[in-house]
This record gives structure tokens, C-alpha cells and sequence, in this order.
């Protein structure tokens, strides 16, 4: 019996063309985001932030430094996903559950958060970070959007420091895609083709 993720896998594309009329509720919204963030972060930092932008103004406001691509304000909704600089001072809560549950000795919490500290003092270090965080994050949206029937468009064609400050991202916050998540409307292309493994895979 085929795999139902691979399967999602192999037919996923990336939409250009959506459903204006398609709308989300907030739950759903919410749904999607939820399990986004089961994706892994370096230190279970969780170093990422997803602004939905889903009202007509905030959307016109979004296409208008996105270039003016249709899908920003055709999709039911366009997500700013942004990476987070790490901040080590955040990990004790965010470790705090794990430990108190019983998998992680304290210590080895407080250990975790002096290598964060050391690894991250380095600004482009703790860039870097910030755009793996969010790039995981919203790779694993685009699988959960497909797996419940919904269509996803990713874009890098935006105007950063413009939605820096339209959307009030703070300090230390980098907007890293957007991605846009609806109701496909027809006319969308399937999946293009990929390398052949000869291409991109060293077995070593």
C-alpha cells in the first residue's frame, strides 16, 4: 500500500494561481501553525514567528512589496514566516516542560543554554540560524497546508526592510518567505522536474 506522505510528497507543487473566494477561519489558521512548529530547532530554541496576513488591506499592503503577485492576495492566506535571532535567556521556559516532565536533567538544560549562548555571540551565526529555523518551519507548513487538502506558494520575491516596517517586525526579527496557503484555482502547473540523484547524491 503506497505511503500516504510520500505521496503528498511527490504531487505537491508550488501554486501561483488560488481561490480568491477561499477563506480560512481562525482555527484553522491556527491548526496550520500549530503543527508547523513541530518542526525542529537547534536547541528546541523554536527561534521563528508567523505573521497571517488574511484581511483585504493587510493583504494589498503585503502584495504591494511582494511585487505585486497575485497569489499574496488571491490565497486565503499569506504567511510572513520570520526567523528570530537566538536568545538563550528564552531556553529555560522553553526547556522548562521537558525537564520537569522527567527527560532532561536540569543541568544538562543549563549546559544547553552556555553553548547557545557561545554559539550565537557571532551575529552571522545567530542570522544563520534564525533563516534554518524558519525555512524548517515553513517547510514542514507547506506539507501540513498539503496533507489537509490546501495549496501552497512560496516566495523569496518581496521587499524585506518594507515589510520590516509595514508589519512591525522586531529587532532581531529577519522575514525569511512568505507563503502563500488556499484553495488552488485551475491553470496551476504540476511539480517540474527534479535532478537526477547522479546529480546531488555522494554516497560516501
Amino acid at each position: 500500500m503506497p505511503n500516504p506522505t510520500i505521496n503528498l510528497i511527490e504531487r505537491r507543487v508550488s501554486a501561483n494561481r488560488f481561490d480568491p473566494h477561499h477563506t480560512l477561519t481562525n482555527a484553522e489558521i491556527e491548526n496550520l501553525v500549530r503543527l508547523a512548529t513541530r518542526a525542529p530547532t537547534a536547541y528546541n530554541l523554536q527561534n521563528w514567528r508567523f505573521i497571517a496576513v488574511r484581511k483585504p488591506g493587510a493583504k494589498a499592503r503585503l502584495r504591494k512589496l511582494a511585487f505585486d503577485q497575485a497569489k499574496v492576495s488571491d490565497a486565503a492566506v499569506t504567511f510572513i514566516i520570520c526567523g528570530e535571532r537566538p536568545d538563550d535567556t528564552s531556553l529555560p521556559g522553553r526547556l522548562r516542560p521537558f525537564v520537569e516532565a522527567g527527560h532532561m536533567p536540569e543541568a544538562m538544560a543549563l549546559k544547553w543554554q552556555d553553548a547557545a549562548r557561545a554559539q550565537y555571540a557571532d551575529p552571522q551565526a545567530a542570522r544563520d540560524e534564525a533563516i534554518r529555523s524558519a525555512t524548517l518551519g515553513a517547510a514542514t507548513l507547506i506539507y501540513v497546508a498539503e496533507a489537509l487538502g490546501l495549496a501552497t506558494g512560496p516566495m523569496v520575491g518581496f521587499d524585506a526592510d518594507g515589510v520590516v516596517r509595514e508589519f512591525g517586525l522586531a529587532p532581531g526579527e529577519t522575514p525569511v518567505m512568505l507563503l502563500a496557503v488556499g484553495r488552488a484555482a485551475s491553470g496551476n502547473w504540476p511539480q517540474k522536474p527534479r535532478r537526477p540523484l547522479s546529480e546531488v547524491l555522494q554516497l560516501s
